[in-house]
C-alpha cells in the first residue's frame, strides 16, 4: 500500500493497537488513509485463559505524528525499516531505527512520530480478554 505524508494519523495503533476482527495474515486493515496495519497474530495465551495475544504490522508514512494513548498491556516494538521517535509522558524521548527494539510500559501514555522516512514495524501486545487494544487521551 502507497502512502502520502500527513501531519496528523488520525488513529493509533490505531498504531499501536486498534481491536482487529480477524486473525489472519493476508488481512490487511488500514487504519486511515495514511496508516496501515495487518493483522499477524490474534490468539489465547495457552496457559493464562484470560489473557490474549496480539501481533501486528504496522507502516506509518513520513511526517506523520499519531495521537496520544495508552494500552491496558504491555506494547513491545521491532523497526523493521525506517525510523520513529518514541514520545512518553514524563520521559524522554527516544529514537529508534531499523534494527532496534523497544517496549512501551503498560498504561503508559504516548504518541509516536516519523520524520521524512516512515517506519515500518512489528508490534507484539499481551493483554487481558475483553480490553480494548488502546486508549486515546484526551487533550491535557
Amino acid at each position: 500500500m502507497k502512502t502520502r505524508p500527513s501531519t496528523i494519523v488520525s488513529c493509533l495503533a490505531a498504531l499501536f493497537c486498534l481491536s482487529l476482527a480477524s486473525g489472519h495474515p493476508e488481512h490487511s486493515i488500514p487504519v486511515s488513509s495514511e496508516l496501515a496495519m495487518e493483522s499477524l497474530l490474534h490468539s489465547p495465551l495457552a496457559g493464562a485463559d484470560h489473557l490474549e495475544v496480539f501481533m501486528s504490522k504496522v507502516s506509518i508514512p513520513p511526517h506523520s505524528q499519531l495521537p496520544k494513548h495508552w494500552h491496558p498491556g504491555e506494547e513491545f516494538v521491532y523497526i523493521v525499516s525506517g525510523a520513529v521517535t518514541l514520545v512518553q509522558d514524563g520521559k524522554d524521548e527516544v529514537a529508534f531505527a531499523a534494527g532496534d527494539a523497544g517496549m512501551v510500559p503498560l498504561k503508559q501514555i504516548h504518541t509516536a512520530r516519523t520524520g521524512a522516512e516512515g517506519v515500518e514495524l512489528i508490534v507484539f501486545r499481551v493483554h487481558e480478554k475483553g480490553q480494548p487494544q488502546r486508549v486515546l487521551v484526551e487533550n491535557q
